[in-house]
């Protein structure tokens, strides 16, 4: 055999080999799911049905499988939130905020639109408990950081749940700079019936 020939062979075949391992690894990074999505996935069952003890576990367990899970500190934040463990809560989303900030790359989507929902609901959480200030805070830093992923439920989820003007985080945060500026025996700055519309954010 022509050694050009089989010289030209080999490096055809290694090129080959090459971009077929590149393709079976992308291919299996966007078809397999990460370390603790399974248990993710359970917890977000158990939270829609307000299961929070079972939810927490699910999402405890997912992150011993993989430390920092963005969907399982999100969940267990919200969780917490909704058992009405509040020093839980801000301290999981503190932490998921902090760990988002400093490890995000800049075209990370989900990140950013993760970073955004626990900007909001940490915002939800000091909105409920009367610190509102912080809550316009968290608010301004979601809507900078994402927008799109905190603008409110689409028209289909409205039609569903029969919410025509849905709370929005941008609402919320223009009535809270309105009434904060106002002086403070005037303002108003609790309204249950709106204020109870307000949906965690978990994208």
């Amino acid at each position: 055999m022509n050694r050009n020939v089989l010289r030209r062979y080999i490096v055809l075949m290694g090129l080959a080999t090459v971009v077929m391992f590149t393709a079976w690894a992308i291919t299996r990074e966007a078809v397999e799911p990460s370390f603790g999505d399974y248990e993710v996935r359970q917890g977000d069952i158990f939270l829609s049905d307000k299961k929070y003890d079972e939810a927490l576990e699910r999402f405890t367990a997912a992150l011993e499988i993989m430390p920092d899970h963005r969907g399982a500190l999100m969940g267990r934040g919200i969780a917490y939130m909704q058992s009405g463990r509040i020093a839980e809560a801000e301290a999981e989303f503190t932490y998921l905020i902090g760990f988002l900030t400093k490890t995000l790359e800049p075209d990370d989507l989900t990140g950013i639109g993760t970073l955004a929902s626990a900007y909001t609901n940490r915002g939800i959480l000091y909105d409920r408990t009367g610190r509102y200030e912080k809550a316009l805070a968290d608010y301004i830093n979601a809507l900078k950081t994402d927008p799109e992923t905190v603008k409110g439920p689409g028209v289909i989820a409205k039609i569903l749940y029969a919410t025509p003007n849905p709370a929005t985080v941008r609402k919320r945060a223009i009535y809270l700079q309105k009434q904060l500026a106002l002086p403070e025996e005037k303002r108003l700055l609790r309204l249950p019936e709106k204020d109870d519309d307000q949906r965690m954010y978990k994208p």
